[in-house]
């Protein structure tokens, strides 16, 4: 089976240096520290005796079982992943990364950075490399106009300002 069947084509799996230390973080966390507390609740449970009734060692061997999918599903995807730590040659351009504020057509700005899969968040303005906003942004310029289809249907959005690095005053 190929490294990239079932998971949406060919497609490379980015992320930012912020969103590769967050993910090496949780991984961190779940094997060093919640996986051992977790062993130890089970074993204390264990001890207790009659382990069919034992609610804490049956709602702990639960959280064993959630704990280690994690962790599996953590490494590989990180072995996976491509981070993007360098900035494109042509800052004058959207590229993975990058800090895209957009106008729509009322009139008002929302302001994106364009991140991988695992890292999206929109409460952050985060927004995945794979959505149509930010499919359709990949290689604009400033002033250029971009139509994108959402659920509700097409929309036009002006590119107004392209920032790489840290996230702008402003947010």
């Amino acid at each position: 089976m190929s490294n990239t069947a079932g998971q949406g084509g060919h497609r490379p799996r980015y992320i930012t240096p912020e969103g590769e230390q967050v993910l090496r973080e949780e991984l961190q966390f779940l094997w060093k520290q919640k996986r051992p507390e977790v062993t130890q609740a089970v074993r204390e449970a264990a001890a207790q005796g009659d382990r069919s009734e034992n609610a804490e060692y049956i709602y702990g061997k639960k959280q064993l079982r959630e704990i280690d999918r994690r962790i599996r599903f953590l490494s590989k995807r990180l072995e996976e992943l491509t981070v993007v730590d360098r900035l494109p040659d042509d800052r004058e351009k959207v590229f993975f990364g990058a800090w895209v504020t957009v106008e729509n057509e009322e009139g008002e700005e929302q302001t994106y950075r364009l991140v991988g899969a695992d890292e999206f968040d929109l409460n952050k303005g985060y927004l995945s490399i794979n959505s149509p906003m930010a499919r359709a942004l990949i290689g604009k310029r400033l002033d250029d106009d971009v139509s994108v289809r959402t659920p509700e249907g097409w929309t036009s959005v002006v590119v107004t300002a392209i920032h790489y690095g840290s996230a702008p005053a402003d947010k």
